[in-house]
């Protein structure tokens, strides 16, 4: 979920400097540099859950039923493969963003990268009006 607010944040800086033609500045490049970090440290969180708990250990052992089980295949295939496709795309997105020497093309390939990165880390979050796989937003401990 904080990738998500600083993925937010990215996304509305590109957006403003789409629409006002602005240079494309240091806070620009600071926000596209902090979304990477968080994507990358709620990656290795994830890796660690994944690997933790039993969704690899029964997608492993019983792969037809999990993927029979929309719950099941949400959090062991369709979750974890997502969420590293939006990491991917963060990544590639930061690197062709870097590459641009113009400041409009920055701001629209990071409109575009972190956009579609941000698109799918919102659809893959188990919220909790999603019936099947709900999660509550805060857990108690």
């Amino acid at each position: 979920m904080g990738s998500a607010v600083v993925g937010v944040w990215t996304l509305f800086s590109a957006l403003t400097g789409v629409i006002s033609k602005r240079n494309y500045t240091a806070t620009d490049n600071k926000a596209n540099l902090f979304f990477m970090i968080s994507c990358d440290i709620q990656l290795l969180i994830g890796l660690i859950l994944y690997f933790n708990n039993s969704w690899f250990a029964q997608l492993k052992s019983n792969t037809s039923e999990v993927m029979k089980n929309g719950a099941l295949r949400f959090f062991a295939m369709e979750h974890a493969l997502m969420m590293i496709v939006a990491w991917l795309l963060v990544h590639v997105g930061r690197s062709m963003v870097k590459r641009s020497d113009i400041d409009a093309q920055k701001h629209k390939r990071s409109l575009i990268y972190f956009g579609i990165a941000l698109v799918i880390i919102l659809a893959m979050i188990p919220w909790p009006f999603r019936t099947e796989v709900a999660r509550p937003l805060l857990r108690s401990f």
